[in-house]
């Protein structure tokens, strides 16, 4: 019945029907906290029921998501109410292979992942059948179960690529070593003769070369962190058989007219030449014998490959490796020749730095996958970009004769192009990468060039083949060249003096309004950067070389051409051109105020535009960093401007919250308590705010994890502005119970802390007072439940906050009203040994040292006997560990100043903070000027009060230490104090 109840909500989950669906997907996930109904799914999957064809599927989805969600009991994130028993565990890891052997492809590859998530956290520690089962398979006469438990077995070992190395690592890598290493070569081997037998028959000659590709990928996994003994002692029988398969060819395999797809020996190829590549870039000395035929075998292979986008990753893949090699001193004599490097220039970068039809086809109909591929900084690996890493490699070498033969064919090319510029202008777009492949000694993705190479005179480069073609009026000519000129402008950002970009700034403004989309976009990204670029200034430190003042001459040219873009109905959402905006925004502050009004009336208008579709989160977290930078450089200054804000922002925010646009709630709830914060003082909640708290409490908001940081925050400012107000309507239970829910999950537990330091900072003692019981409980419940390094940190962070508000006597009495001497207990099992392991930084640095000095001089039962002594002198040495810890920085804020508004910013899929609404530091006691000062005074004052009693404890607690002494020593006299 059970099963069948599931089958039918799984089916409404396809309904055409909005409603229908978004029901059934609620009842699925309320059912997924029902013990045994992982099972359930499972039988439906496994059901072999034609007519449920989509509904297996939607299981076998569903199931996929049961397992990210709910396997990890200990995951940071909870477990979303999903909770699987023990057999129900073993039940599914028992039957998973095998299910998945059995099933169609589609609804295998989602049982393959649900294999691969389980395996994340139970291999091989707690799934020692797992590998047992899958080698097994590789018997099977059928190709496609052989394939698909390959698939599965990569997916699984892909942990150990691009890790730190640990003991933990290179354990779990030797148990999969010792059972797959000699199975896997067999297999290898053997799929190699079943394709020698036949090689006329594509529906078996697909699955294996699948199979090849996969195995060719674990072969990655296993070498990647160190060469294995047996690959060591078998590498003849593996580089025999990689020589092998880039020499082979089928036509059977091979469609010449597809312009698009790699064929199946492409993508093995590829993933050898990957291999090649890691044991190229390890030095690996075994290998050494084999690089003279592989490096045949490579250049031969890129010599046959065509420019169609297909072979596009075998491209770059192979252009990789012989950038690895050629760029190494040790491989220098394989290339040491002048012909070779003509060659290599002439016959592959050149062919792979051409504009080809496909690219001039997506530089107009895709722009944002043009962009993607070709923009500075961006990871996507293009045939251009390999191309001109190889030729950097060759100047680490060869630098003089590889400029030198380069400088030839930009002089040729250049010249094709002077005598006919409308034919030819791929020479002079192909020149210009050249110099961008030769130029560059040093970049970063970040900073830009830091280093140019001596051989090459950039400047003059700039002022006759790049400045000429920004120059021109017909923007619209030659809009590729456009593109790679303003692309190059972009780049070399640092070579340019400040009078230079200013010279710049007009023309790349111009090109704002260029029809094509690629140059808008180059042209907004290259002023961003130059925005961003830094120059040394006093003391040391970088400070952008754009000012205020220097923007400010281009502000309404600037903004005219980017929201010119922003405006535009049928290309908007380009991501380059909100991040200028918000770039824009920070560099001009004061500067701002006059354009406020048109500048936000632009960006509400294109917030209700995307909130009906949000389509690009990038373009969406830079909208909303641009509306909070207006918000700080305007009300950071005049407070008073709030209520302006609010009134044009509380509409469209509304609109957001009534649409319940998902992708947008946590930017509106953090803008909402930016604007809170900076409200004049005497002005209170208002009543937009007032109206709005009821509903903020509302449990399903909650529900959702991107909501939680966002929500905390805008609860924190409600306190912070008007916690009397929210205590006279009743509301602090409501807070309380959210408390309650976020601190139950490990997943929000930070944001449970956050809010309960709020209450206990804002809410007047009397009105917290009554709750106080029942919240310690709930503390300690958890604290039984869960004794992780950072709960510990919050919890006895919150005691040292409780401490230093209401005193040392407040905690002991409420903790010993639960149970008696359950005060002295946590200090003594639970407070102080976390100072010994997890020292506190900055302002929780020094909330610990003001709590502590509280719990240290206001708790004479301390003093009492031996036993609360010792207890007195370990929270002594916990408060010196503090003070002596060079990191601690006590009382500061994470990165002070402007210096952080360069840093990265952008989207986070899980919790997009808007750095520009980022919540200040509050300072819980901004009376305490120096907490290590007031310690030592404090300790004074007890000193006088208890003759003969503190200066034994002190120095049992130091002598181990003579850091902790002298420091001490040093803090007596700077206090004035001697104890």
């Amino acid at each position: 019945q059970r099963t069948a109840q599931i089958r039918e909500v799984l089916a409404q989950t396809l309904s055409p029907d909005a409603a229908t669906r978004r029901a059934a997907e609620q009842r699925l996930t309320e059912a997924q906290k029902i013990d045994g109904h992982p099972l359930v799914v499972l039988h439906i999957v496994a059901s072999d029921s034609a007519a449920d064809a989509a509904v297996r599927q939607a299981a076998a989805v569903h199931f996929k998501n049961i397992c990210k969600k709910g396997w990890d009991e200990h995951s940071e994130h909870g477990t979303e109410g999903i909770t699987i028993s023990p057999t129900d565990r073993n039940l599914i890891k028992n039957h998973l292979v095998d299910l998945m052997c059995t099933v169609p492809p589609q609804i295998q590859a989602q049982c393959s992942e649900a294999i691969s998530l389980i395996a994340k956290v139970d291999f091989p520690k707690n799934w020692d059948n797992l590998l047992p089962d899958l080698i097994q398979r590789f018997n099977s006469p059928d190709p496609n179960v052989v394939s698909g438990v390959l698939v599965t077995a990569n997916s699984i070992l892909r942990r150990f690529r691009y890790v730190q190395r640990s003991d933990d690592l290179y354990r779990d890598i030797l148990y999969v070593l010792e059972r797959l290493q000699a199975p896997l070569l067999t297999l290898f081997i053997q799929t190699g003769k079943a394709i020698e037998a036949t090689p006329n028959d594509p529906a078996q000659l697909k699955p294996r070369f699948a199979s090849l590709r996969s195995m060719c990928r674990i072969f990655y996994s296993l070498n990647w962190q160190d060469l294995p003994e047996y690959f060591e002692d078998h590498m003849d029988q593996w580089m025999k058989e990689f020589a092998r398969y880039l020499q082979y060819q089928n036509p059977v395999l091979t469609d010449a007219d597809e312009e698009d797809e790699p064929s199946p020996i492409d993508v093995l190829q590829a993933a050898i030449v990957e291999n090649l590549n890691l044991y190229a870039n390890k030095d690996e000395e075994p290998f050494l014998p084999f690089l003279p035929e592989f490096t045949g075998l490579v250049w031969n292979l890129l010599m046959s490959l065509t420019d169609k986008p297909k072979h596009d990753t075998l491209a770059t893949t192979s252009i990789r490796f012989l950038s690895s090699l050629v760029g190494k001193l040790m491989h220098k004599n394989l290339f040491n020749n002048p012909d070779t490097l003509r060659n290599i220039i002439a016959k592959i970068v050149i062919p792979n730095i051409m504009i080809r039809e496909t690219d001039e086809e997506k530089f107009e109909d895709d722009p944002h996958d043009y962009i993607l591929g070709d923009m500075e900084g961006s990871d996507t690996e293009s045939r251009r970009k390999v191309s001109q890493e190889l030729l950097r490699a060759m100047c680490r070498q060869f630098e003089a004769e590889t400029t030198g033969i380069c400088r030839e064919h930009m002089a040729s090319m250049l010249e094709s192009f002077k005598r006919d510029p409308a034919g030819q202008w791929k020479q002079k777009d192909a020149a210009i990468h050249l110099m961008l492949g030769t130029a560059i000694r040093a970049e970063s993705a970040q900073q830009g060039v830091s280093q140019v190479n001596e051989n090459v005179n950039v400047m003059q480069f700039f002022q006759e083949n790049i400045l000429t073609e920004l120059q021109e009026s017909n923007m619209s000519g030659r809009p590729m060249v456009k593109a790679t000129a303003i692309k190059f402008v972009s780049t070399f950002r640092n070579q340019f003096s400040k009078d230079q970009l200013k010279a710049l700034m007009p023309l790349l403004i111009a090109h704002l309004s260029a029809e094509s989309v690629v140059v808008q976009t180059y042209a907004a990204a290259a002023i961003e950067k130059i925005l961003t670029s830094k120059e040394d200034g006093p003391n040391g430190k970088k400070q952008n070389r754009f000012g205020g003042a220097d923007i400010q001459p281009f502000l309404e040219s600037l903004f005219t051409g980017l929201f010119g873009i922003v405006d535009k109905q049928d290309l908007n959402e380009n991501e380059y051109v909100m991040k200028c905006v918000m770039r824009t925004l920070n560099t001009s502050k004061d500067d701002i105020m006059p354009v406020t009004q048109t500048v936000l009336d632009k960006l509400t208008s294109a917030l209700g535009r995307v909130a009906k579709n949000p389509r690009n989160p990038h373009y969406n977290h830079y909208l909303f960093e641009s509306i909070a930078v207006l918000v700080r450089a305007v009300c950071s200054k005049d407070p008073s401007h709030t209520a302006a804000f609010e009134n044009l922002l509380f509409p469209p925010f509304q609109t957001v919250l009534q649409m319940d646009v998902a992708e947008f709630t946590p930017y509106v709830f953090q803008v909402l308590a930016q604007l809170l914060e900076y409200r004049p003082a005497d002005a209170g909640l208002g009543d937009a705010y007032t109206g709005l708290f009821a509903p903020l409490l509302t449990p399903t908001l909650w529900e959702r994890r991107g909501n939680v940081p966002a929500l905390t925050r805008l609860i924190q400012a409600y306190l912070g502005k008007g916690a009397a107000e929210i205590v006279a309507n009743n509301h602090l239970v409501g807070i309380l119970g959210v408390f309650q829910k976020l601190v139950s999950s490990r997943g929000t537990e930070v944001s449970a802390f956050e809010l309960l330091g709020s209450v206990i900072r804002c809410v007047p003692p009397e009105a917290i007072q009554p709750c106080l019981k029942d919240l310690f409980q709930i503390l300690l419940m958890k604290l039984q439940q869960s004794k992780t390094p950072r709960y510990l940190r919050l919890v006895s962070d919150f005691f040292a906050l409780f401490v230093g508000k209401f005193g040392s006597q407040a905690y002991f009495d409420q903790l010993n009203v639960i149970q008696p001497g359950l005060g002295l207990m946590l200090l003594t099992q639970v407070w102080v040994p976390r100072l010994s392991t997890d020292l506190p930084v900055r302002m929780d640095a020094k909330t610990q040292l003001v709590g502590l000095t509280k719990i240290l001089c206001d708790t004479p039962a301390l003093l009492a006997d031996g036993n609360t002594q010792q207890v007195w002198a370990g929270a002594f040495v916990g408060a010196m560990k503090i003070i002596t810890n060079p990191d601690s920085h006590i009382g500061t804020a994470f990165g002070t100043g402007d210096d952080v508004d360069d840093a990265e910013i952008g989207y986070d899929a899980t919790y997009s903070k808007l750095h520009f609404a980022t919540r200040p530091v509050v300072d819980p006691f901004p009376e305490v000027q120096d907490p290590a000062i007031m310690l030592a005074q404090s300790l004074g004052q007890l000193s006088s009060s208890q003759p003969g009693k503190i200066q034994p404890l002190v120095h049992g607690g130091l002598q181990s230490d003579p850091k902790l002494s002298s420091k001490f020593a040093e803090l007596q006299t700077q206090a004035n104090v001697q104890i």
